[in-house]
């Protein structure tokens, strides 16, 4: 099984934790999810095969099924477009999208409190430095859904910021419009998600200016962006059964790893197992295999 960890293209123009990114002529770009995979903002040595064709292919699912609620970068899979002249394992983790402007914030969504938002909690009571009430458990859902934004690190870790920090960055208009959109579209996705025995538990949105117009961007609900849990054997406080990155998380954590580079090497029964959490993330959410 094929596992592609770095791309030899010509022409280079971005490459990051997960994505190498190219031109395609002026007002367009051929991104290329490998199979590389990050942990904690630190790139791991191993790679997972066949995550980077689950990244795309549920990219382009999900872009296809929201651009009525809002325009996005999406063009089409590379696999459609011959002329590229690429290979199959490359064309099956690539798609081609409009060049954007990109917003410099992560927008992050949480519907239930677990992760950096549980931490967070756990020693403040705060999340995002908003109060929460007493008592919650890992796991419990918000009332609502929160709107949690980040910065956008090229190296090191995102920051946590406050609403009124992203309305100073980029103004209180764009924020608000943000905030809104990105709650918009999690809530889409969460009743879809749930339908098909997916619980999304928070996950992150990019937004950038194509022409002018507001879009969403880069990857949008994938196993990396977003925590997965099964809806059958959710329960708040104890572990949720996932289908995303959590579990190298929780495995590189049990490792004593700091969080720093270097990261360790991922044994092969943890990443067969990370595979297979991937592939039935695509499956459930998408009612198809991966191609």
């Amino acid at each position: 099984m094929a596992v592609v960890i770095k791309t030899t293209l010509p022409n280079l123009l971005y490459k990051g934790k997960v994505r190498d990114t190219y031109p395609v002529g002026d007002d367009k770009l051929l991104m290329i999810a490998t199979d590389r995979t990050s942990a904690f903002d630190v790139v791991l040595p191993t790679g997972i095969p066949e995550k980077g064709a689950v990244l795309c292919q549920i990219s382009a699912f999900w872009f296809e099924k929201t651009k009525h609620l809002v325009p996005n970068h999406f063009i089409s899979m590379a696999s459609a477009d011959e002329s590229l002249g690429m290979s199959e394992d490359l064309a099956r983790r690539a798609m081609i999208v409009k060049k954007a402007e990109r917003i410099d914030v992560e927008c992050i969504v949480r519907g239930f409190i677990t992760g950096s938002a549980w931490s967070e909690y756990r020693r403040k009571g705060t999340v995002s430095g908003l109060k929460m009430p007493e008592g919650l458990r890992e796991g419990d859902m918000f009332p609502e859904p929160l709107f949690t934004p980040t910065t956008k690190a090229e190296e090191g870790h995102d920051e946590v910021i406050t609403i009124e920090k992203m309305a100073l960055m980029i103004g209180k208009e764009l924020t608000d419009t943000l905030s809104e959109l990105s709650l918009t579209f999690y809530k889409f996705a969460r009743d879809y998600a749930m339908d098909r025995g997916i619980i999304i538990a928070d996950t992150k949105f990019e937004f950038g200016y194509i022409n002018g117009q507001l879009s969403l961007i880069d990857e949008v609900l994938t196993p990396d962006s977003s925590r997965f849990w099964d809806v059958e054997d959710y329960e708040p406080g104890k572990t949720q059964s996932n289908y995303d990155k959590q579990f190298l998380r929780d495995w590189l954590d049990d490792q004593g790893w700091d969080h720093e580079p270097p990261a360790p090497e991922l044994p092969q029964d943890v990443v067969e197992k990370s595979r297979k959490r991937y592939l039935e993330a695509f499956t459930r959410l998408t009612g198809s295999q991966l191609a």
